[in-house]
């Protein structure tokens, strides 16, 4: 009997093992990622890069656009501050684009300098027609400056601040003139209007402020040191709006211009005489 009981310890023991390495293996079973898991990180994985590629896409898209004669807006983009850098009127870029009053634009939309309304096309070819013949008509320059402002009064131009006119040879200078003055120095609106635009968004005119005074008339006020308004803003004529900066050389001056229907005019034929 005694040598029976021996026998049954071994038994018992290898019993136990038994048991013990099931259990470890059943344990050890759970550290796998069950197969709809799997599948679910392997779509994720794919759906992860197709979006990449079709962000990838769209970017490409956005640079034909671009280089087939439109614009792709940016923040700090207004449809005047994009007329203005290519030399357009914003009224016709608002018509070509489909663009109604208070010409609000949005990041990513492409705007084009060309007419892309079919319907519209032979409207503004006759509107443009009749609008070169009455700008022939139209010598005296006198009455182009009295056009009507906002508010429905005749503009009286004033000048934006106290200095001498440099000549400067830059693209930039060329479109219209440059007050030299002092660092700080109070700049003023030349006639009552609207702010259309007011930041540093376009090259070449470092902190710059756009005026809409009428349906024809806006005026520009670039290299300023510090922006007294912002877009929205009706301001008088004479009312503060910025602070005199430097040109990209380093001088001291306000750049300023006044444009016509989207072309750039001579200031000198609006503003009054300036005392010396």
């Amino acid at each position: 009997m005694q040598h029976d009981r021996f026998q049954m310890i071994p038994s018992t023991k290898y019993f136990s093992i038994a048991i013990l390495c099931f259990c470890l293996q059943a344990c050890s079973g759970n550290g796998l990622a069950p197969v709809t898991q799997r599948d679910q990180a392997n779509e994720s994985s794919t759906t992860s890069k197709k979006t990449n590629k079709n962000v990838k896409d769209k970017s490409v898209k956005r640079l034909k656009k671009n280089k087939s004669g439109c614009h792709v807006v940016v923040k700090g983009d207004t449809l005047y501050s994009i007329a203005w850098r290519y030399n357009y009127d914003y009224k016709k870029l608002a018509d070509w684009n489909g663009i109604k009053s208070p010409y609000v634009i949005y990041l990513g939309d492409s705007i084009c300098f060309k007419q892309i309304f079919k319907k519209k096309k032979e409207k503004l070819v006759k509107k443009e027609s009749i609008t070169k013949k009455k700008e022939i008509n139209k010598s005296n320059i006198k009455k182009e400056g009295k056009n009507k402002d906002l508010s429905g009064k005749a503009i009286n131009w004033f000048w934006p601040t106290k200095g001498k006119i440099v000549k400067l040879n830059s693209p930039t200078s060329k479109k219209g003139v440059d007050i030299s003055g002092s660092p700080g120095q109070v700049i003023k609106a030349a006639a009552r209007g609207e702010i259309v635009y007011s930041g540093s968004g376009l090259v070449g005119y470092g902190k710059l402020i756009i005026i809409k005074h009428s349906e024809k008339f806006l005026s520009a006020y670039a290299y300023n040191k510090t922006l007294l308004v912002k877009e929205g803003d009706i301001i008088k004529a004479g009312q503060k709006i910025s602070k005199m900066g430097q040109d990209p050389a380093g001088r001291n001056i306000l750049h300023f211009e006044i444009r016509l229907n989207g072309k750039p005019v001579n200031p000198l034929k609006y503003l009054p005489n300036q005392s010396n």
